[in-house]
């Protein structure tokens, strides 16, 4: 197996050049990369723009919407690449077009290399339930590709808010729930483990374990303590540390 699962958040140059490197990296010796831009609503745009991204990289992008038939090419892509964006309307057009299960079987089954950040991080998961995105589209199942066993909070910010008015520089407390608080939620009616990755975070998954690159993250257990991890930590799939 092998995965590249970010948060996003990579529009430093530092982070952008970590990305393309952990990106070629994850993509080593593939020619054709299936991207899947159904998170935004003008495919062709997003697309273009992740092209434009990789136009140095090794490896050629096909929007899987440029294709006539998806789930054929899917049997002969190399990797593929599930972009961010609103994870309800990710799903929705994943379950509509019949794509869950073979973009499963050919991660899982056939070992080719995937990639998500954000909301395709969501869906690498069992469900896509631990997502922080408005429900803008009505959805089928919450049923995901299942790649991992554990759940990915992606944009992942420890405590509250603090913000200030535009006109004024004085800092207010919002005291809405946190995501810690939202997580516990979650936990209520689910047991997976949850990863909740700050913003520029990557995990790098292989046979061997999983290792957090980039930014903290903190795991979260039901009815146990947070723990907060830093970069560099090495996690086994259970999310334990090792």
């Amino acid at each position: 197996m092998k995965l590249l699962l970010g948060s996003g958040g990579v529009r430093t140059p530092e982070r952008k050049s970590m990305y393309l490197q952990l990106m070629n990296e994850n993509f080593k010796d593939c020619q054709r990369i299936l991207f899947i831009p159904y998170a935004s609503r003008d495919y062709d745009e997003y697309t273009n723009k992740v092209r434009d991204m990789f136009r140095e990289s090794e490896y050629e992008i096909t929007g899987i919407h440029e294709l006539d038939n998806p789930i054929k090419e899917i049997e002969e892509m190399e990797g593929i690449y599930v972009g961010g964006g609103n994870t309800f309307t990710l799903v929705r057009k994943l379950h509509d077009e019949g794509l869950i299960e073979p973009i499963r079987k050919r991660v899982k089954e056939d070992n080719i290399p995937y990639a998500g950040v954000s909301a395709g991080s969501n869906v690498a998961c069992p469900t896509m339930q631990t997502t922080n995105d408005m429900p803008i589209e009505l959805v089928p199942s919450f049923e995901t590709f299942g790649i991992v066993e554990f759940q990915i909070n992606p944009h992942y910010y420890p405590g509250g808010i603090w913000w200030k008015d535009e006109d004024e520089d004085i800092l207010n407390e919002h005291f809405g729930e946190t995501r810690k608080r939202r997580i516990e939620e979650f936990h209520q009616y689910n047991d997976n483990p949850v990863i909740g990755l700050y913003e520029g975070s990557f995990l790098r998954c292989d046979d061997e374990g999983i290792e957090l690159l980039g930014n903290k993250a903190v795991i979260i257990k039901k009815n146990q303590e947070l723990l907060t991890v830093d970069e560099n930590q090495k996690l086994n799939y259970d999310l334990s540390t090792r």
